[in-house]
């Protein structure tokens, strides 16, 4: 059954004032509320694209089709992250080694660092590769990672450990552990230093953005942990 509403004047003034208080507020809700509903993006639309310009160059629209392409890389860049991944290796394997052959607190916790630290950029660094259809070692270290076969010194990374040095740091235990494993991990570390450099100077490459930042952390990283290293060993950074 429907109701008539009563004429505005029957209502107290009070209440009459309220009321086109109501009123207004209803309708200037709904005056504002067109605008919206009008100005709401067509969700069949294609997104729109826009490629800045370089400075003093307008912005492009690019076409819906666009895709991103992943930045240009050199051999060089190549290079630096098949062996990087070696070297890194190499320090986890020397990491793993602490447990059964030290005692010591400090340096526990240090290879603790250092073995997850690396092992985490062994995966970033094998990711980067594969998202640009590279191989994850160079082609004449592929057979140095079969178990048994013997890394000769003229195909080590720079500060990579040598067969030697590792047998030996393999056959001790205790202090003289400590003492090899400390020496050994900063001399390892100042290898990869080097390999830093020599990204970063070779002409065109270190560009890709990921890349640069990536051995850019490995540099301040290593060596913020060499002087961890030294003091250890009681020498002066």
């Amino acid at each position: 059954m429907l109701h008539h509403l009563a004429p505005l004047q029957s209502f107290p003034s009070s209440a009459r004032f309220k009321l086109r208080l109501i009123i207004s507020a209803a309708a200037l809700t709904c005056f504002l509320s067109l605008p919206v509903y009008a100005q709401q993006p067509d969700s069949k639309m294609p997104p729109v694209i826009v490629q800045p310009g370089a400075p003093g160059q307008p912005t492009r629209i690019l076409p819906p089709s666009t895709r991103a392409k992943l930045p240009s890389r050199s051999p060089k860049d190549v290079e630096f992250m098949q062996g990087m991944i070696m070297h890194h290796a190499q320090a986890v394997e020397m990491t793993a080694l602490i447990e059964s052959r030290s005692e010591n607190k400090e340096l526990r916790l240090l290879g603790a660092r250092i073995s997850h630290s690396q092992s985490d950029e062994m995966k970033f660094m094998k990711q980067w590769l594969e998202n640009r259809g590279e191989q994850l070692s160079m082609p004449e270290m592929s057979s140095m990672e079969m178990p048994g076969m013997d890394m000769s010194s003229h195909h080590l990374m720079p500060g990579m450990l040598t067969p030697e040095q590792m047998d030996t740091l393999r056959k001790s235990k205790g202090a003289e552990f400590d003492q090899l494993f400390l020496k050994g991990m900063i001399q390892h570390h100042r290898g990869a230093l080097m390999m830093v450099n020599e990204l970063f100077e070779t002409a065109g490459a270190g560009q890709d953005a990921e890349l640069f930042n990536f051995a850019t952390d490995i540099d301040s990283g290593q060596r913020a942990e060499i002087k961890i290293m030294q003091t250890m060993l009681g020498e002066k950074p």
